[in-house]
């Protein structure tokens, strides 16, 4: 939040894809880390799309509260969808995916979404996962049925 207003009042509504897809790649390699946000030091799929943000905005979207990894199982709240909406706008849908989206993956139907990660082109997107690191994967079958939202970042003034 800026002064009351999120960053999507302030700044206006869509950037560049390719440019978010360029920053997003710089992570790849960056060891998970639950709770981090850092390149080349440590995220977890959270942290990665707040590390982009503030690459490209020069401000943190939001601080979150500390966080345990089940913390979507124990709170049953929606609250990745949630901010990914405050930054974001409303969502989009799924045929409206390109290049540099955010995407917000829910693992069962009846569970709070609690996975992020951004869309690249030809078909696969940039994730902080916890067995590997930050990687590029294709967004094959079994992870497009689990988008549980697409939203786009905001433009740049």
């Amino acid at each position: 939040m800026t002064g009351g207003r999120s960053l999507l009042e302030v700044v206006g509504t869509g950037i560049c894809g390719e440019r978010v897809v360029a920053v997003a790649r710089g992570f790849i390699g960056t060891p998970y880390r639950h709770q981090g946000s850092l390149k080349g030091v440590g995220c977890d799929c959270l942290g990665l799309i707040r590390g982009v943000w503030r690459e490209l905005y020069g401000v943190e979207p939001e601080v979150p509260a500390p966080y345990a990894p089940d913390w979507a199982e124990r709170a049953g709240e929606e609250r990745l969808l949630e901010a990914a909406g405050r930054h974001c706008g409303a969502a989009l849908p799924l045929a409206a995916l390109r290049p540099g989206d955010l995407l917000v993956f829910r693992w069962q139907d009846e569970a709070a979404a609690k996975h992020a990660g951004i869309a690249t082109p030809e078909g696969r997107f940039i994730h902080a996962y916890e067995q590997a690191a930050v990687i590029e994967s294709p967004l094959v079958p079994s992870w497009r049925r689990r988008i549980a939202g697409v939203f786009r970042f905001p433009e740049l003034s």
